[in-house]
């Protein structure tokens, strides 16, 4: 983080599919609001709200589901700057924002349903192994990413 800049603070979903561990399948989704941009499902930690209560409530609002069992959360918040393209586009009085990430797989019977809000985050998704992963997702997040994934697989919980 640079001093001076202002972060969100928020969580993110690293969510395999509830074939997991048979089969090993990232969601991924689409965003509505941003041509070509897929990437986890993430969102805003609210005043009160532990990381955790946050992911729970993310999940429903984004993709309809916290039909989740957590299986790890990386260890440190990680921080990012909004692309400056972007930035003008943004609501948000931040630079970026610093994430919790959350290892989750879906429970069997789990049902996405991207339209269970208002405004979907997100007009579709898919499910995509490791390597396709990185060359679907949104080019300024790949690195934090790999990151976050590499260190899920190091500690056994992929």
């Amino acid at each position: 983080m640079q001093e001076g800049k202002s972060y969100r603070p928020n969580v993110a979903a690293v969510i395999l599919s509830s074939k997991y561990p048979a089969k090993c399948e990232f969601f991924i989704a689409h965003r509505s609001d941003i041509r070509n941009a897929w990437q986890f499902p993430q969102g805003g930690i609210d005043e009160g709200e532990t990381p955790r209560d946050a992911l729970r409530r993310e999940l429903l609002e984004e993709i309809g589901c916290d039909k989740v069992e957590v299986l790890g959360e990386f260890p440190e918040w990680i921080s990012y700057e909004f692309p400056e393209k972007s930035k003008s586009k943004k609501i948000y009085a931040f630079d970026g924002q610093t994430q919790k990430y959350f290892l989750v797989r879906l429970k069997d019977g789990a049902e996405i349903d991207l339209c269970a809000y208002d405004i979907p985050e997100f007009e579709e998704y898919e499910f995509v192994e490791y390597e396709e992963l990185f060359k679907k997702v949104t080019y300024f997040k790949r690195k934090v990413y790999r990151r976050v994934i590499d260190y899920f697989i190091k500690e056994g919980l992929i």
